[in-house]
């Protein structure tokens, strides 16, 4: 149950939503609270004063609850305007009290077993995140958050991550969407996601308009492509996040965060296949995923990838003078941080009945895997850089297949306790090279996330998340339904059927572990 205040609010936030769109009557105001002070806040009177409250949670923190605001000398109300209506004045000052901090307060209700509680309940016990909320047909955006959300530096950057000032600037889609995911992630951290999430929707379905139709008869929002989603966040995302890269000479620069971490780069060469005279062309590719093209006899992720890398295309040939055809070879010459590896599983056909154009879905199983080496797609030049830290790797496997072998001829095998409190104790080497953040310098991955997709068209269905909890045990995030699942059923989602099917997989760079150099003692071991 919401606190007070928070359902009335949400009983008028669609109308806020309909007043933005078609333009309803509305007042700019200034609000000043302690030493802050915020210009043009929109204020309707046509509207309960909760949802001009609910823009006062949204840019201070400070629940509705606990909101004083002074209007002309009186107090303005929760429900009704009352004769303050008449005291609103464009460009006022208003004055706002209240504390943005949870209150302290003692227990109300007794402990309650794991078995007693409802499937949220239990999540929260278990400090399993949050699920978010489906407003109709909003699980392909709830997926795709849920599955960024698992990059920690993503997350860093957006914490740290200032607005600008209010002006033109504070007016671009790209801050206003990056400020309202700021705050649903921050929310979502403390199990309060609802409202951060209508006010990410509205942000949304203006940067990209299509997000907001809605279908004629039901007035439901229609279905849309969670790819489509994370390519517009990747997009809008870059223009406003950034991270400092430090040169081989020492230097700093501010670069693109979304470009560093997520960025990928092809090396390609274009042969023209009806002119033995042309000379090869090359020239490099920047994404933000690797895409697999499914066909008939593709059976695994790997073979996906590599066929994504090779074919034919056509265009301009400048010595026929026409187009003509080529073939395309790519080399992959820069891997990021976090590499995200689409099926193209979608594409556009007729209806079976009817001569309707609609988007059709290949159900084919492709297997992938829970860990993803990409050196057979590098380039030579970055297969070189690659080797060091990839000796490093093997090393350090030969070290702890050595330690395990020594304690087992020992007797001295770790309990599960205490096999997690080495894993927790690890420390790690840097992922990336030196002279470029946010790369990765082996070519090493393991699953973080799965978003998949159940049904025949990416226009119909459901989407949903599947995250790295802890280990081996993973998070099945159904909007707002939480429950923690195994590898062995994240690899149930490959395909084949009308059950739920990859569609995006988001890899993270492997961590190279510093190994101490004795085992635990005796005293260490489990009991």
């Amino acid at each position: 149950t919401l606190p007070f205040g928070y359902n009335l609010a949400f009983n008028y936030i669609h109308v806020d939503y309909r007043r933005r769109v078609f333009g309803m009557p509305l007042f700019k105001v200034r609000v000043k609270w302690g030493k802050h002070k915020f210009e043009d806040v929109e204020l309707s009177t046509d509207e309960p004063p909760m949802v001009f409250k609910m823009q006062l949670f949204s840019l201070s923190g400070v629940p509705p609850e606990r909101q004083k605001v002074m209007v002309a000398g009186g107090t303005l109300p929760d429900d009704d305007w009352g004769k303050t209506r008449t005291k609103i004045k464009q460009n006022m000052m208003l004055m706002m009290m209240g504390s943005a901090e949870d209150l302290p307060e003692a227990p109300k209700e007794k402990p309650r077993f794991i078995e007693d509680m409802s499937e949220a309940e239990a999540a929260s016990a278990l400090a399993l995140p949050s699920g978010l909320e489906n407003f109709g047909n909003t699980c392909y955006m709830n997926a795709t958050l849920q599955c960024l959300k698992v990059v920690p530096e993503l997350r860093a950057c957006l914490k740290a991550y200032v607005p600008p000032q209010h002006g033109v600037a504070m007016a671009t889609t790209a801050h206003s969407l990056t400020a309202e995911l700021q705050k649903l992630y921050d929310m979502m951290d403390r199990n309060q996601a609802q409202l951060p999430l209508l006010m990410f929707m509205q942000s949304l379905h203006s940067a990209v308009p299509q997000f907001a139709e809605k279908d004629e008869r039901t007035g439901v929002f229609r279905q849309q492509d969670a790819h489509e989603c994370w390519s517009s966040l990747m997009t809008y995302l870059a223009q406003t996040l950034s991270v400092p890269r430090q040169g081989a000479d020492g230097s700093s620069t501010q670069e693109k965060f979304m470009e560093q971490y997520f960025g990928v780069q092809l090396q390609t060469t274009y042969k023209c296949l009806e002119s033995q005279e042309e000379m090869e062309t090359s020239e490099v590719e920047k994404n933000y995923q690797i895409s697999c093209f499914i066909s008939q006899d593709t059976k695994y992720t790997h073979t996906a990838i590599q066929k994504g890398l090779e074919g034919s295309v056509e265009k301009q040939s400048p010595s026929l003078g026409r187009n003509a055809q080529y073939s395309k070879s790519s080399r992959v010459s820069r891997l990021p941080a976090y590499l995200a590896v689409q099926f193209v599983r979608f594409h556009v056909g007729k209806a079976a009945n009817s001569d309707e154009i609609i988007s059709k879905k290949i159900l084919k199983d492709v297997k992938f895997t829970l860990k993803l080496d990409m050196y057979d797609f590098c380039s030579p030049s970055l297969q070189k850089k690659l080797l060091p830290v990839r000796t490093r790797f093997k090393e350090v496997e030969d070290k702890k297949a050595a330690i395990k072998a020594k304690m087992i001829a020992e007797g001295k095998l770790l309990g599960p306790k205490q096999k997690q409190k080495v894993e927790e104790a690890a420390q790690f080497e840097p992922f990336d090279f030196p002279d470029d953040t946010g790369s990765n310098s082996s070519g090493l991955y393991d699953l973080v996330a799965v978003l998949t997709h159940q049904g025949r068209s990416s226009s119909s269905g459901h989407y949903l998340g599947w995250v790295r909890h802890r280990g081996a045990d993973w998070l099945k995030l159904d909007d707002d339904k939480v429950s923690m699942v195994t590898e062995e059923d994240i690899l149930k989602l490959s395909g084949g059927g009308d059950w739920h099917v990859a569609y995006i997989l988001l890899y993270a760079a492997r961590r190279l572990e510093r190994l101490k150099e004795q085992p635990a003692t005796d005293s260490e071991q489990a009991s």
